[in-house]
């Protein structure tokens, strides 16, 4: 496969389509196209409206402006700016999934974000000997965020955790690059 073709399955593998809300959209502005549709063919057809015949609402609207108090024209057109910017913000937007991509030759690795938690995990374990539960790993799309809770007495090295957290997580060759962050919460020893 050419570098291109790579490049467009991992997007692809590593970004949501935008299907859901546009379909949300284009099913809302036809079943408002049908709702004008079957007014104006109970107009026509002489029947009574179903909620307001179309001469009366062109009417309502051409009478709004001495009508209504400007107030209602704000407002109206807040909320219609509000809702149209969530709708660009949707179409522009990419959308994320908990997937990263692996650097690992010319090969396309595309690797879920709770693999990479696990693996990290288990690898801080293996390598400072606390128990693996006693780790907990998430993974986000810019942040690795590890949190270790020694058991009492368990002498912890907290820089040479972060050390063995960075040196893995550089390994992986994620992209996009994270940012990693060690916590070490040590249990409350008080007795209630």
């Amino acid at each position: 496969m050419t570098d291109t073709v790579l490049r467009t399955v991992v997007r692809r593998e590593t970004h949501s389509p935008r299907t859901t809300a546009m379909l949300v959209v284009v099913v809302l502005l036809i079943l408002a196209l049908a709702y004008a549709a079957v007014e104006i063919i109970l107009d026509l057809s002489g029947a009574q409206p179903l909620l307001i015949a179309p001469g009366e609402a062109l009417n309502a609207v051409v009478a709004a402006p001495t009508a209504l108090m400007p107030v209602a024209f704000v407002i109206g057109g807040v909320v219609l700016a509000i809702l149209g910017l969530v709708v660009l913000v949707l179409a522009l937007k990419p959308g994320r999934l908990s997937r990263h991509e692996m650097q690992w030759g010319e090969r396309a690795v595309v690797v879920d974000n709770g693999v990479v938690a696990s693996a990290l995990a288990q690898h801080l374990s293996n390598e400072s000997g606390i128990a693996r539960d006693d780790i907990v790993v998430g993974v986000a799309h810019r942040d690795v965020d590890v949190t270790v809770r020694p058991p009492v007495g368990i002498p912890v090295d907290e820089a040479q955790l972060r050390r063995i957290v960075e040196e893995e997580v550089t390994s992986y060759k994620l992209s996009p690059a994270v940012r990693t962050h060690v916590r070490v919460q040590r249990p409350d020893t008080k007795e209630s």
